[in-house]
């Protein structure tokens, strides 16, 4: 088969139509991936310029960017990049063309941890409520203090202020990160959020700041610019957020006006994403791939939104099969791009990737059942990319946890000292 006509039947070469018009080249998105790529007090630097140039060489859809914090006050690990002034404009300016230029959609992830910050990384750090972490992670994370009045809408309103800077400096579209147990999913979890005010106790009132963060960026950059959320299907956490909450919360949002969702699941405290939980899944659902497919059909007979579906496919057959059942519009990949960042050059011909990605493991249990590995390792060849280099795909996990180890202390002290100076 041809290379135009292979295009013409792939499924995952379609463009793709937004409710508010903009249009997306093909069903392909790279999912956010923690970079830490910005400088120790937290500003962009022209390895992201390089990596996502890379990214978007590869022909993708849809790029969204790794976490950007909305307060410098409030970061989820060393190397974050904050956006809340424009001061760095004229390089956000050039990490956005540097997606653009090539006919990609570029979307900067917007998010703030709340009380998934490392020890000593931020002067303090608020939740909901004071819940503290479990006892086995409570080593790596201070309990938070429960947010007041006045510092939630303050975090309301730095979400819109941040959106509005990254309309400014080009970027295509804004995602909300309501996922993974950060600030908006402890708000919309029963267990993270046990207020008895406005913003707790009903489903109702614990989505309250989720729809208030959305109003305030639809305010500040308009009806015509997307905006889109990664929420979680459920925290599979003992009294957190559910599936039929989770429903109800796409619903409000699509009455909103929200023009993308990309379904996710789990916290630090249970990583649905790692490969410990999913290795659990029954046979069909394996068969299938994607980890939460089942979910988003459910999500499609309740609702007309485009929905993105991030984690565990495999195959150009397993991606394309998804599409083809309805319940999908978008394709996310996360880890597979960050061993293989031309990968999408073959899928949109209709062939697989020649990486595979696997469970990445120290051989430490605890390390290893918190699913970080995840997130470390694949921070480390995200690196390499944005250095021009290429990535070491059989890198020893345990080598990648000592080195990352050694890097986030360091982090964290040069964080805190630039601060202080400040």
């Amino acid at each position: 088969m041809s290379q135009s006509a292979s295009l013409n039947t792939n499924p995952l070469a379609q463009q793709l139509r937004l409710p508010n018009g903009s249009m997306l080249r093909n069903r392909l998105a790279k999912a956010s991936m923690s970079e830490a790529l910005g400088t120790y007090d937290n500003r962009p630097t022209l390895g992201l310029v390089t990596l996502y140039q890379r990214w978007a060489s590869s022909g993708i859809g849809l790029i969204l960017t790794g976490n950007v914090m909305i307060d410098r006050r409030a970061l989820g690990e060393p190397g974050n990049v904050v956006i809340e002034d424009e001061a760095d404009l004229p390089i956000l300016q050039k990490w956005a063309r540097a997606a653009t230029d090539q006919g990609a959609a570029i979307w900067v992830q917007l998010n703030h941890p709340g009380k998934q910050s490392t020890k000593g990384l931020n002067e303090r750090n608020i939740a909901p409520s004071a819940v503290p972490f479990r006892e086995d992670m409570a080593a790596f994370f201070d309990t938070p203090q429960e947010a007041t009045s006045t510092e939630i809408q303050d975090i309301i309103e730095r979400f819109g202020r941040s959106a509005a800077i990254c309309k400014k400096a080009g970027f295509s579209g804004i995602e909300i990160h309501g996922a993974h147990g950060y600030l908006i999913n402890q708000f919309l979890s029963p267990h993270h959020n046990q207020r008895t005010d406005q913003w707790g106790g009903s489903p109702e009132n614990r989505r309250r700041f989720l729809l208030a963060v959305y109003a305030e960026i639809r305010r500040q950059v308009g009806a015509d610019f997307p905006v889109a959320i990664k929420l979680n299907s459920a925290d599979f956490q003992h009294g957190g957020f559910t599936e039929e909450e989770s429903l109800a919360t796409i619903q409000a949002l699509v009455d909103a006006g929200i023009d993308l969702i990309e379904i996710s699941g789990g916290t630090y405290e249970a990583p649905a994403m790692s490969g410990t939980l999913q290795e659990q899944k029954k046979a069909s659902s394996v068969a299938r791939e994607a980890y939460f497919l089942e979910f988003a059909e459910k999500v499609r007979a309740a609702v007309q939104v485009p929905l993105m579906l991030t984690g565990g496919f495999r195959s150009a057959a397993g991606m394309n099969a998804a599409l083809a059942s309805g319940a999908v519009d978008v394709i996310g990949l996360a880890r597979l791009l960050a061993i293989d960042p031309d990968a999408p050059a073959a899928l949109l011909q209709g062939r697989d990737s020649a990486q595979r990605v696997r469970a990445i493991k120290t051989g430490i249990k605890p390390i290893d059942l918190m699913g970080l590995m995840e997130i470390l390792w694949y921070s480390l060849q995200l690196k390499r990319i944005a250095r021009g280099g290429e990535p070491r795909a059989n890198e020893s996990g345990l080598l990648a946890f000592v080195k990352s180890l050694a890097m986030s202390g360091w982090g964290t002290y040069r964080t805190r000292r630039l601060r202080a100076r400040n």
